[in-house]
C-alpha cells in the first residue's frame, strides 16, 4: 500500500507549528526538536506500524498485533503531551491506560472474549481515578480559595441533609 505524502507531512507540519507557537523561544536545533518530539518520531510510528500490519498487511487476521499497537500509540500520545506541556506529574496515569487500550482493541476487533473486559475495566478505572485525583487535587491546591469553598460546600450539603424531609419506607 502506497502512503500519500499528505498522510504524514500534514501532522508533522501541525506539530512543528504548535511547537513554534506554544513552546518558549529558544534556539531551534535538531537536538531540541528531537528532545520535544521524540515520541512522535519513535514511539507513535511504531504503534501505527502494528496497526498498519493488522489492517492492511495481515488482512485483519493477526488480532494480537493490536495489543502492542494500542499500547505504543497510547504511550506515545501520553509522552508527547507530557513533553510538550511539561505535564508528566498529571499524565502518568496514561501509562496505566495504555494496556487497557491495547486490550480493548484486541477485544473489539477480535472474537470479543468477555473476560478481556475485566482487566480493561480495572486498568481503565484505575487510570481515570488517578487522573481525577491528581488533576482535581492540583486544581484544588492551586486555588487560594479552594479550602474555604470546600468547607462552605460541605456545610451547605450537611445542612441540606439535616433539613431535608425524611422519607418513609
Amino acid at each position: 500500500m502506497h502512503m500519500n505524502k499528505k498522510t504524514w507531512i500534514g501532522p508533522v507540519l501541525i506539530l512543528l507549528g504548535c511547537y513554534l507557537f506554544f513552546i518558549r523561544k529558544e534556539a531551534m536545533s535538531s537536538g531540541s526538536l528531537i528532545g520535544h518530539f521524540w515520541p512522535t518520531i519513535f514511539i507513535i510510528p511504531l504503534g501505527l506500524f502494528f496497526h498498519w500490519l493488522y489492517f492492511f498487511l495481515m488482512n485483519r487476521k493477526a488480532t494480537g498485533l493490536l495489543i502492542p499497537g494500542g499500547i505504543l500509540f497510547t504511550v506515545g500520545l501520553v509522552c508527547q503531551l507530557s513533553t510538550l506541556f511539561d505535564s508528566w506529574q498529571y499524565m502518568w496515569p496514561g501509562f496505566i491506560l495504555a494496556p487497557a487500550v491495547g486490550l480493548f482493541e484486541f477485544y473489539w476487533f477480535g472474537n470479543r472474549n468477555k473476560y478481556l473486559l475485566i482487566p480493561i475495566n480495572i486498568l481503565g478505572a484505575l487510570s481515570l481515578l488517578f487522573f481525577a485525583v491528581f488533576s482535581l487535587g492540583t486544581l484544588y491546591n492551586s486555588l487560594i480559595v479552594g479550602q474555604p469553598l470546600l468547607a462552605i460546600a460541605l456545610i451547605i450539603i450537611g445542612a441540606g441533609v439535616m433539613i431535608a424531609p425524611k422519607r418513609r419506607h
